[in-house]
Parts: structure tokens; C-alpha cells; sequence
């Protein structure tokens, strides 16, 4: 395993939901011997345990309600979560599929399967984020534009301006302020507002 994989193991926080038992030692055992940092909790914990990157749990239909209630209470971005499952059938995997689960490992715990899982998750969660970074951004993107828009459309119609025109009064407002055309925009927009609304008290 390379030098820059392991350090970036080693940065993952892990929490694990499992008994106590033989397997649950053996899992906690061999991601310590990894480097992560590893958080073993049971029974389920109410809240979620912060911070946590990657979430292994036991699939068992006993706890799955309790499971499937603390990955919701995740804030974004959720963790990657892993399942351990003693063998594989419809029903186990079902429960597999409920927790949007991106790996799984079987029973008994081995060092080459947990390390395998452990990358594909790490890999497949930071793709996830960057996703979700993108999107973000492009919501944001969208939401200036739409206040841009907005502006432009009250200075034409106060002002007798053309699109052009009101654009290029946004940019020339928000040059000299030496602010962001969507902060202009918004500065306009509350202004309207706040005008239309002391026009319709009188």
C-alpha cells in the first residue's frame, strides 16, 4: 500500500456499531492496526457520534430501526457507510439495501477484505462530497442569477432602463462598492421592497 493511501486512512474517522463479541474486537482490532481512528459504540447510541467519515455496522434485524433512525439524524454529507453481515441472503441483503450501504463485509473479519472495502468507501465518499460541493455551488450559482435578474428587472421598470443597461448599472454599483453584483442585487431588491411596502402603508 502506498505512503499518501495509508496517511489518508489514517484521517478517516470510524465509527463502529457492533457487540462486543469476537467478531466486534477483531473488526475494531484490525481498523486500529490500520491507523484509523476508531469509535466502537453498543448498544446504538441515540445521537450520532461526530465526527464520523465512515459508519460500519452490524446488519441485524433486531437493531435495523435503530441503525436506519441514526443515519438519518446525519448531517450532510452523510457518512459512507459499511455493512458487516454474518451471511448473505434476501433478506440480509435488503436490509443492506435500506442503509444505502456503499460495501460490505462478511464474517469472520479479514485484514485483505477490510482494507479493500475500507478504500473502495473512502474513494466513493469523497466522490459523493465533491458532488455535493458541486451541486451547492451550482444552486448558489443559480440563486445570484435569479436575484440578478430580479434587480435588472426593477431598475428597467423604475428607471426606463433596457436589460443592458440595468446590467451594466448592477456591475458599475458593484465595481465601485467593490462587492458582488448578486450583494448589489440584493441591496436593490430589499430596497424595492421596503419602498413598495411604505407606499401601500400610505
Amino acid at each position: 500500500m502506498s505512503g499518501a493511501l495509508l496517511k489518508d486512512l489514517r484521517d478517516l474517522s470510524v465509527t463502529v456499531l457492533h457487540p462486543s463479541d469476537t467478531d466486534g474486537e477483531s473488526l475494531v482490532s484490525h481498523l486500529r492496526r490500520i491507523g484509523c481512528r476508531v469509535d466502537p459504540r453498543w448498544p446504538i447510541p441515540e445521537e450520532p457520534p461526530e465526527p464520523t467519515d465512515i459508519l460500519i455496522t452490524t446488519v441485524d434485524r433486531d437493531v435495523h430501526d435503530q441503525v436506519k433512525a441514526l443515519i438519518k439524524k446525519f448531517g450532510e454529507p452523510k457518512p459512507a457507510i459499511m455493512a458487516v453481515v454474518n451471511y448473505e441472503n434476501p433478506a440480509t441483503l435488503q436490509l443492506v439495501l435500506e442503509m444505502e450501504a456503499l460495501a460490505v463485509i462478511g464474517k469472520p473479519i479479514r485484514p485483505f477484505g477490510l482494507l479493500t472495502n475500507l478504500v473502495l468507501s473512502r474513494n466513493l465518499l469523497l466522490s459523493q462530497r465533491t458532488a455535493a460541493e458541486r451541486i451547492r455551488k451550482l444552486e448558489a450559482k443559480i440563486a445570484g442569477q435569479k436575484k440578478i435578474a430580479k434587480a435588472k428587472s426593477i431598475l428597467m421598470e423604475t428607471q426606463a432602463l433596457s436589460e443592458k443597461e440595468a446590467y451594466e448599472s448592477l456591475r458599475a454599483q458593484a465595481m465601485a462598492k467593490r462587492i458582488s453584483m448578486e450583494q448589489i442585487a440584493v441591496a436593490i431588491i430589499n430596497a424595492n421592497e421596503l419602498l413598495s411596502f411604505r407606499l401601500k402603508g400610505d
